[in-house]
């Protein structure tokens, strides 16, 4: 439960991600810049500012999966399923990446 605590900021970055900009889908078009450009994004950098603080921790990535699956049934179709498994793919790279950068 500390562990969650101390992260508690990351989890809520994500959330704000995953649930707050898909509110700005207008169209296709800007489906698609928010889907395929600004999520990823937001998850890749608080990915690697996780794994800054963090380490490399696989169990980060099926979270950012688990809190992306409600935002299915909200705001998108069945063809968003597709990104769960990109955006926790994401949340394990910038994971990895982040990890020569990391504060021992």
């Amino acid at each position: 439960m500390d562990k969650f605590k101390k992260n508690l900021i990351f989890y809520i970055l994500l959330i704000i991600d995953f649930y707050v900009i898909p509110w700005f889908i207008k169209d296709t078009g800007s489906a698609m810049i928010v889907m395929l450009g600004i999520i990823p994004m937001v998850c890749f950098v608080t990915s690697m500012m996780y794994g800054i603080r963090n380490g490399f921790d696989f169990w980060y990535a099926f979270i950012v999966a688990i809190l992306f699956i409600p935002s299915i049934f909200i705001f998108y179709n069945s063809s968003a399923w597709i990104y769960v498994v990109v955006y926790a793919g994401i949340a394990l790279l910038g994971n990895f990446i982040a990890l020569p950068l990391r504060k021992r």
